[in-house]
């Protein structure tokens, strides 16, 4: 069996693949991913894809064309309904996915983005089989998300471009606005710490030098 594998970057590639090695399955990876905004941001993933995992184990690249314009007719339109607008954009990048898999005579298609946490895993798996069956192929989707960590470890190591959003221009605002909410949990946090320590203090539980 001939798999094409949806890759949306490349640390969330390497476990996959590294799975796909062991098991001595015939692939191909497939970049598609017109999602990504700015298109210099498109571009730096696709070079660290190569850079860190197709070119070292020789694996085919494929580069789908850029179409920022598609996208946002077919999943850019939700705006900021995130669980619609995500499920777009699974079904527009894996129907491509399945159209270059039938047309290149693949026989299965899969994806890398179940392995994120951040991801919606069952409408991954979903629009695969759909986009899949459109084209007579079989689907080869499979929930990598143990992997995670794993992942993230050994692409902090390989030193690869770790990006701090999705993909879409929406994703950014989304990442920027979680990230915020992170850090005021954390300053709340620190701020009741630092007042039960003051009160055990007044109580002659804990010395002042604990305090700083």
């Amino acid at each position: 069996m001939r798999l094409l594998l949806h890759a949306c970057c490349g640390p969330c590639s390497l476990e996959p693949v590294r799975m796909l090695q062991e098991e001595d399955a015939q692939f191909s990876i497939l970049y598609s991913n017109s999602n990504i905004h700015p298109q210099d941001e498109y571009r730096r993933r696709l070079d660290t894809l190569r850079e860190h995992v197709t070119q070292p184990a020789s694996i085919e690249l494929i580069e789908d064309t850029y179409d920022s314009a598609e996208w946002e007719r077919k999943a850019g339109v939700f705006g900021a309904d995130r669980e619609q607008r995500c499920r777009a954009c699974y079904r527009l990048r894996f129907e491509k996915l399945a159209a270059i898999a039938r047309e290149q005579g693949f026989d299965a298609i899969g994806s890398t983005l179940t392995i994120s946490p951040y991801q919606y895993t069952a409408a991954i798996l979903e629009e695969l089989e759909r986009a899949a069956q459109g084209q007579g192929l079989e689907s080869a989707g499979a929930d990598y998300s143990a992997c995670y960590a794993q992942a993230t470890r050994r692409s902090r190591e390989l030193g690869m471009y770790r990006q701090n959003y999705c993909g879409c221009r929406f994703s950014i605002a989304e990442a920027e606005a979680q990230r915020r909410e992170r850090a005021m949990q954390h300053a709340r946090q620190k701020q009741l710490r630092q007042l039960a320590l003051m009160q055990a203090a007044s109580e002659g539980v804990v010395n002042q030098q604990s305090l700083l």
